[in-house]
């Protein structure tokens, strides 16, 4: 029992904290395969719990989390269950207030990774917008942040709000989901100031400097911890033709692009079903760097960037319109065209990043 009271532990592991107020209600659940209690969905643990779910709505990569990134997710019915699958990656990122009319409750529980760009908390957002806009209660199991040690990175600029971005928020942002739910709705970042009632099942003995090694994958390319860790630092490589090591069994771990001149070390990205069907580079060698030895940064790590765009004597080439998106900004593409050091770029953020850490004080649920 002692390692178990010592461990951070999602909230969906106490159901005494939430079932109480699931009783009697319809819920309909934002969930995908992360949403776990023990060994068992969270959804067959409702069910089975007597409680009524009316309905599943799905994120990027699905309910079952098999969908390529960016790939659309379609709507249809989970076989084992036979409660209707809407897809909040498809025709609409927001629940429709057609699809909330028989719902009391919206219960949001996906396991987050403590980036801006990683897609669930935008459908968090969403989601609680909508319920706001209904009138119903959005209840949020939390769960622990891996990356929940590291605030750092650039502040999202709105001009650049997008998907892959939506508060003005550092690329990693120091908060669990339940933490950010209340950020949004406490500085009014919801279409029409709207204020959700939100209802935040805390994780249990968890803190900002917890060390979570997360039980399931979170998505079908952030494979391992080490994926994870690294993921925030290499993920600005897919707003430029550089592979991630997406179509290998180790993306966000290994980098590189079809020329010798990247590096020693080499791989060939293949269509992987419930990974990446069409990996960039497709059956092309890539030559680059293995940083599966390599221990992940404690900070946001721009020095493969800078490395790789030199190396790669493109200029503004090098970078395609998804990049600033990622950045949330116009200035980090410019800063690495004209030459800064990463140290003068990381110079560059801290006004903002201190503005931001004053903000998050107020949010947070965990010391």
């Amino acid at each position: 029992m002692g390692l178990w009271a010592q461990q951070a532990m999602p909230a969906a592991e106490f159901p005494e904290h939430y079932l109480p107020s699931l009783q009697g209600k319809r819920v309909g659940m934002i969930v995908n395969h992360t949403s776990t209690k023990g060994e068992q969905h969270l959804v067959d643990f409702l069910l089975s719990s007597g409680i009524e779910v009316k309905k599943i709505f799905a994120p990027e990569h699905g309910f079952r989390g098999d969908a390529d990134a960016g790939e659309q997710v379609a709507s249809g019915k989970d076989p084992k269950t036979g409660l209707p699958v809407i897809s909040l990656y498809g025709n609409n990122k927001k629940p429709t207030k057609e699809q909330l009319k028989d719902i009391d409750l919206l219960l949001f529980d996906i396991q987050d990774v403590g980036v801006r760009f990683y897609t669930y908390i935008s459908t968090m957002h969403y989601g609680m917008e909508a319920a706001a806009e209904q009138g119903l209660p959005f209840m949020i199991l939390d769960r622990p942040n891996p990356l929940g040690m590291q605030i750092d990175g650039p502040v999202l600029d709105l001009k650049h709000q997008s998907f892959v971005g939506m508060h003005p928020i550092p690329v990693l942002h120091g908060l669990t989901v339940g933490e950010l739910a209340q950020m949004i709705a406490g500085e009014g970042w919801l279409a029409g100031g709207v204020k959700p009632k939100l209802h935040i099942v805390k994780a249990q003995n968890y803190t900002h400097a917890s060390s979570y090694i997360l039980p399931i994958k979170p998505s079908p390319n952030l494979p391992n911890q080490h994926s994870v860790l690294w993921y925030p630092s290499l993920c600005f490589f897919e707003g430029t033709d550089i592979s991630v090591g997406r179509g290998t069994y180790e993306p966000f771990q290994i980098i590189g692009y079809p020329d010798k001149r990247f590096g020693e070390f080499s791989f060939t990205p293949v269509s992987i079903d419930g990974m990446s069907k069409y990996p960039p580079h497709q059956n092309k060698q890539c030559y680059g760097v293995d940083l599966r030895g390599v221990n992940p940064p404690d900070q946001l790590d721009l020095s493969w960037l800078i490395q790789f765009y030199k190396t790669s004597g493109q200029g503004e080439k090098f970078f395609n319109n998804f990049f600033n998106n990622l950045a949330g900004n116009t200035t980090l593409k410019q800063q690495i065209i004209a030459g800064k050091s990463m140290d003068d770029i990381r110079a560059s953020w801290q006004a903002d990043l201190q503005r931001y850490k004053t903000m998050r004080e107020k949010y947070l649920l965990y010391p």
